[in-house]
């Protein structure tokens, strides 16, 4: 087929999909065309400008909607039986695929590209599918929730892969950086307009139950990254402006009246000091907030912090000695107790698969109860690797910016850790993707910090 035959083809096949899409748009419902066309816009430009569609993903992130798919009854002992899909879900669908095709036409791309935590995620998402593939084949996982479940952790990694492919040099990074900070005080603003009407303060877009805990998750985590860059980077004006910021995720986390991510500010703060070396400044500042709380802290706040100790008996309740510890909390200490005494033991190697065993809002048992011990040992492999990374880089850089970024990222990742503890942290979308995004920059800062060094010698 010469040229001219090749450019009369392409004009036919360009008439012929446009004539059908056409047909198909005249006959769909008005919304549909709409969420079509901008599929197939966002799509095109992902696949010229990645870094544009990294931006949609980042507001999407925490300013998407969620919704239900295949309903949301109630399973006896297993909680709910839906998969919550988000639109941030479609957007990396669509990201996703233009990725795809982009690095399938530019080989040296690559669809995955070669990072230190390739193996540590390669080995984890293997043993969360070999988990679920065996309990689905023994019948304890029902239907495709399972597997929905690991494509859904499989999302944070496209995110992670998708950022680690395009950030080249520090102003991308800057760039990235001021995007997320601007989106954590859109949805700060979001959640004090919330207190008026009492309650507890969620994330946008959560429907009318919300999600407190983790807003708190992801608030504490932003928190850590403002901290880190106001000790170390920035003119008077940003610090003013990260200082007016870290003022609103205060506000918006107590709102939360989320325990798990108050008792998270205490690994993020002996991070802070443990890692900086401006100490005596952290310290001062911790003894000024200890000393000023009690006296502005509202009630309802301090209620709050106190209800573990103070909440009125109640069946469900665990007693420790004379105490008796508040059923939210006692719940979680069982779900520890039948784990780790009962059910663990009939499935130690795999364990149940993912969905497979009943609701668990904690982390580590989840983990254990639905992967076993192989999935629980390369969980703790992947953090590690993780951590190491955040660690070397940080001692290595000296970088304000970095510095100050990697600084903070320390502190959330044990914040993080902690937070773990009474809640399925890694693995609620509203946190794991901000994380694997920050994750991403932390793995390429050595490369761009080593070529900007590099630019600056040549």
């Amino acid at each position: 087929m010469n040229v001219e035959a090749k450019n009369i083809f392409l004009l036919f096949f360009i008439t012929a999909v446009t004539g059908a899409i056409g047909i198909m748009f005249a006959k769909a419902p008005t919304p549909m065309v709409i969420a079509i066309t901008a599929g197939m816009v966002l799509a095109v430009a992902s696949f010229f400008n990645t870094e544009l569609a990294l931006y949609i993903l980042i507001i999407s992130m925490l300013l998407g909607p969620q919704f239900e798919v295949g309903g949301a009854e109630l399973v006896p002992g297993r909680g709910r039986s839906g998969v919550t899909l988000r639109f941030d879900d479609f957007l990396l669908v669509i990201i996703g695929l233009s990725w795809f095709f982009k690095t399938a036409i530019n080989k040296e791309l690559g669809l995955f590209p070669g990072t230190r935590l390739n193996r540590a995620i390669g080995y984890y998402f293997a043993a969360c599918l070999v988990s679920t593939l065996i309990g689905y084949m023994y019948g304890r996982v029902r239907g495709l929730t399972g597997i929905f479940f690991v494509l859904k952790y499989f999302e944070y990694f496209i995110v992670f892969f998708m950022a680690v492919s395009q950030i080249k040099e520090k102003r991308q990074i800057e760039r990235f950086l001021a995007a997320m900070l601007i989106v954590c005080f859109i949805v700060t603003l979001v959640a004090i307009y919330q207190i008026p009407a009492g309650g507890r303060v969620s994330a946008p877009f959560e429907g009318e139950q919300g999600e407190p805990n983790t807003l708190g998750g992801y608030l504490v985590l932003m928190m850590s990254i403002v901290l880190g860059l106001l000790l170390t980077y920035g003119s008077k004006k940003m610090k003013v402006a990260l200082g007016v910021l870290l003022f609103f995720i205060v506000i918006a986390l107590g709102a939360t009246l989320s325990r798990s991510s108050w008792v998270s500010l205490v690994p993020m703060t002996l991070a802070l000091i443990y890692f900086s070396r401006k100490r005596g400044i952290i310290l001062f500042s911790l003894a000024f907030v200890i000393a000023v709380a009690p006296l502005v802290l509202p009630n309802n706040i301090k209620q709050r912090a106190l209800f573990t100790f103070t909440q009125p008996a109640e069946q469900g309740q665990i007693a420790i000695g004379k105490t008796r510890i508040d059923t939210s909390t006692s719940a979680r200490l069982a779900s520890w107790q039948m784990v780790l005494g009962a059910d663990f033991i009939k499935h130690p190697i795999f364990g149940f698969g993912i969905t497979g065993y009943r609701f668990l809002d904690a982390q580590y048992p989840r983990v254990l109860a639905e992967t076993g011990l192989i999935g629980l040992f390369l969980f703790f492999y992947l953090l590690y690797a993780i951590y190491k990374a955040a660690r070397e880089g940080y001692a290595q850089t000296t970088d304000p910016l970095f510095k100050g970024f990697l600084l903070g990222y320390l502190a959330g990742f044990w914040a993080m850790i902690a937070h773990g503890i009474g809640a399925n942290t890694f693995i609620i979308v509203r946190i794991m993707e901000p994380f694997w995004f920050l994750t991403a920059i932390v793995i390429m800062i050595p490369s761009v910090h080593s070529e900007n060094a590099t630019e600056r010698t040549a």
